[in-house]
């Protein structure tokens, strides 16, 4: 194996820079490209890597230890220097290698521009993507969790649909035995012997009654198939992954109630919900996505409410931006924890009972909107969480 004389003259050689140095910042190998470009001598040679850990990115040298490299490019005075940054590890030791290019001309420092944009690009359409995932999946799984209030939402009607039906089919049964009778005094000799017969017949099957139940029967399970029908609707809307989902002008107020729909077997049971809706008019938006922020702050509203309490959903237009707002008066959310519970992955709820995505996407839709989320909060009082978004969005 070389020694590391033998490597230092080596790198003597080497058209690029290179700088060897340990996880305590400790040189090894400087040579002599580096100790110009720094404008340092042999002897000041061993400042180097700290004088370099001061001019990269805070992010370079964590990701060379995760990824094993990193590549970037420094302002050296007046010359811009590309940064090749390796990094092993082994047996609880750990060796950085890194390399200078100069960037002589316009040439070079052109193509390394468009270099960095590709890789830049690369990077963002990767981001954009993953990020895609992460809002259908945190959207799904939301709705996996509203399944069971769903289907119960589902069901009522359906229940008193299929009630409606059994009670229809007898009311057919009694109507067609009474025309039936009437019938058969039509075919008689004398069709008013049979009279008594028919009055006999009406009177036992309470045909007046069925007279006056069968249109509110009816009325009954047009409702219900028509709640249903509202429900898959809505859940259909909001499920949609968004994907192709273009810019629109849409009614708020007709999101917020179909979110509401959604939602409501799982605040019902302990929760008023008073509507204060102003006049807004149509705002340009991302309808489906704006959907999934009104349910998140909804059920947090709710689950910030232990027993029994209200919310109310409040819109209104200030000058060229409308806004909605969420207030609740449950917890209340404390100064130290409100500079936190918009960060991803972070929830105040028990294990398994929350991603602790849902206001960090929230916040993303609504930055993605060029719009903005306030929030006032006091312990023991409740919280108040305002939606701002601009009428048209920003050329």
């Amino acid at each position: 194996m070389p020694s590391q004389a033998v490597l230092r003259a080596l790198g003597e050689q080497v058209k690029l820079g290179i700088l060897v140095f340990n996880g305590k910042f400790e040189v090894s190998i400087a040579n002599k490209l580096v100790r110009e470009l720094f404008g340092v001598d042999e002897v000041a040679a061993n400042a180097l890597a700290r004088n370099l850990e001061a001019l990269l990115p805070p992010f370079a040298l964590s990701q060379s230890r995760e990824a094993g490299t990193w590549t970037g490019s420094l302002p050296i005075g007046e010359r811009v220097i590309t940064v090749h940054l390796h990094h092993h590890a082994e047996g609880g030791n750990e060796a950085f290698l890194a390399m200078f290019q100069q960037l002589e001309g316009p040439e070079d420092y052109e193509r390394e521009l468009q270099q960095r944009h590709a890789e830049l690009r690369q990077a963002y359409l990767r981001l954009n993507g993953t990020q895609e995932k992460l809002l259908q999946s945190e959207k799904m799984a939301s709705i996996g969790q509203l399944a069971a209030g769903v289907a119960h939402e589902i069901n009522n009607p359906i229940g008193y649909v299929h009630s409606n039906l059994g009670s229809l089919q007898e009311y057919l049964r009694s109507l067609f035995t009474v025309i039936e009778s009437y019938e058969r005094a039509l075919r008689a000799p004398d069709p008013k012997a049979l009279i008594p017969e028919i009055d006999d017949i009406r009177n036992r099957l309470d045909i007046d009654f069925i007279s006056r139940d069968l249109p509110q029967l009816m009325a009954e399970s047009r409702e219900g198939i028509e709640r249903v029908t509202r429900i898959v609707r809505d859940l259909k809307d909001f499920s949609y992954s968004g994907r192709d989902e273009s810019w629109k002008l849409v009614d708020l107020h007709a999101g917020l109630e179909s979110t509401i729909n959604i939602i409501w077997n799982e605040l019902k049971y302990k929760v008023t919900l008073e509507r204060r809706y102003g006049e807004l008019p149509m705002i340009e938006c991302l309808p489906s996505e704006l959907n999934q922020v009104y349910m998140n702050l909804l059920l947090n509203a709710g689950h910030a409410i232990a027993d029994r309490g209200s919310i109310i959903v409040s819109t209104g237009v200030d000058g060229d931006e409308v806004w909605v707002e969420f207030q609740d008066d449950g917890a209340g959310i404390s100064a130290d924890l409100r500079q936190r519970i918009f960060d991803p992955f972070f929830t105040t709820k028990p294990v398994g009972s929350g991603t602790g995505l849902g206001l960090s996407i929230s916040y993303g839709i609504i930055n993605k909107h060029h719009g903005r989320i306030d929030l006032e909060s006091t312990v023991g009082e409740g919280s108040r969480f305002r939606i701002v978004l601009p009428i048209r969005q920003p050329k």
